[in-house]
């Protein structure tokens, strides 16, 4: 019993990792759009969700000819540790 509780909140941990991967997938693309108005509500909401993640990785690496590649290794990571918890949910 424990086992598959433990197995569903692996489960859990992986779909809410994918839900946040795609939420970055739409932050990063739209900010190739310069003239988006950012104090939007949705969009405020989502910089608010995404932001704090991505300024871990924006500290480790800087912005190279003014190219922000840091979210390449924020989602390198978030697609490991997702793996990660979908390889314990089917253990």
């Amino acid at each position: 019993m424990n086992a598959d509780i433990l197995k569903l909140i692996f489960g859990i941990l992986g779909d809410t990792l994918r839900i946040y991967s795609f939420l970055l997938i739409i932050r990063v693309l739209l900010t190739w759009f310069p003239s988006i108005d950012w104090s939007n509500g949705i969009l405020s909401a989502l910089c608010s969700i995404t932001d704090p993640y991505l300024n871990i990785f924006r500290g480790v690496i800087p912005p190279i000819g003014g190219l922000d590649i840091s979210s390449i290794l924020a989602f390198l990571l978030l697609n490991f540790l997702q793996s990660q918890f979908y390889n314990l949910s089917y253990m």
